[in-house]
């Protein structure tokens, strides 16, 4: 069973590390402890053993089987049950990976039921039992350290993110790459995917401190859960304004975009012109030495003794007219 950690907690201390789920829910009724079971994307069989020994409900049950559930929090009785969306950035990549996470919060129980490598619930598991007096606060402190864990992992994201926007901005005007208005689409599209990751853990938070006082939680608790709170704040304020330098940088990269394509439609106008000019004062004098290439009989000017200069003189003075008239048009 793809079990990551297992163990029975009382006063805010482990005291056993059972070898499977049923010595789990065996300590826990002769010790009346805590259990807090780590799944790593298990199967229906796995999930339905949990579920029947904590009485989960079927809804709850199902998304969490079904999975690529938006982030939410719902109470079903006295259990509750959290939708997660962690992310991580891919430095390597340039990119965005998010996962998803379920959490039940019972009256004695928690089952994290992760389906991503992210986030890293080892780390929170050892943070919680070095302070064996905040995990004594019971399942809702560790509710509160996973959500902890998720806000602190958006950071990293949140500086990738902001990276990757000033790469964008001194490429906005310092080059004309074809992908730059893939890449600011692209990454539009991460941001709001992590907006809809993290958005929601504003609301969730001030859920759960709403129902404080009335589920008898912590007054520390509740400080703690605060704090998270301003972070998801802040993260939620950087990403729109994020969402808003992204439009604004696409915006300004469709207008350049459309200027250099203009600019160069009139430069090669401009060059066609020249062309055309040119070839019309090489045309000119064709003309004139053509019609005295033909081999006929009788041409007068053949034998007049100032036919060959006027024929010269035809070809430069058309040459020159047709020049002045393209210098006065500006085509020259």
């Amino acid at each position: 069973m793809p079990i990551i950690d297992n163990a029975v907690y009382v006063g805010g201390r482990r005291i056993e590390n059972p070898a499977s789920l049923e010595e789990t829910f065996e300590y826990m009724r002769s010790e009346g402890g805590m259990a807090w079971i780590g799944l790593f994307r298990p199967t229906r069989e796995e999930i339905s053993q949990v579920a029947e020994e904590f009485s989960l409900h079927p809804l709850a049950v199902e998304d969490a089987l079904q999975g690529h559930q938006r982030a939410k929090l719902e109470r079903y009785g006295d259990t509750l049950f959290a939708v997660l969306l962690p992310a991580r950035y891919l430095e390597r990549e340039e990119t965005v990976e998010f996962g998803e996470l379920h959490v039940f919060v019972g009256p004695d129980f928690v089952v994290t039921i992760r389906h991503a490598e992210s986030p890293d619930l080892a780390r929170v598991r050892r943070r919680m039992e070095g302070q064996p007096e905040l995990l004594a606060f019971g399942p809702e402190a560790v509710l509160y350290a996973v959500m902890d864990e998720v806000v602190d992992e958006y950071e990293p994201v949140v500086a990738g993110l902001q990276n990757d926007i000033d790469e964008i901005e001194d490429a906005l005007f310092g080059s004309e790459h074809a992908e730059l208005s893939q890449r600011i689409y692209l990454l539009s599209r991460e941001v709001i995917g992590f907006q809809r990751s993290a958005d929601p853990l504003r609301a969730m938070l001030e859920g759960l401190l709403r129902g404080a006082d009335r589920y008898g939680v912590d007054i520390e608790l509740q400080r703690s859960l605060r704090d998270v709170l301003d972070h998801a704040i802040r993260i939620a304020e950087r990403l729109a304004s994020y969402r808003a330098i992204l439009d604004n940088a696409l915006t300004v990269n469709s207008t350049l975009v459309t200027r250099r394509q203009t600019e160069t439609a009139l430069a090669q106008n401009e060059q066609v012109k020249r062309i055309s000019g040119w070839a019309a004062i090489l045309f000119g004098p064709s003309i004139v030495a053509g019609v005295y290439g033909m081999n006929f009989d009788r041409m007068p000017e053949l034998s007049w003794a100032w036919g060959y200069p006027m024929a010269l003189g035809l070809m430069v003075l058309t040459a020159v007219g047709l020049y002045v008239v393209f210098k006065w048009r500006r085509w020259m």
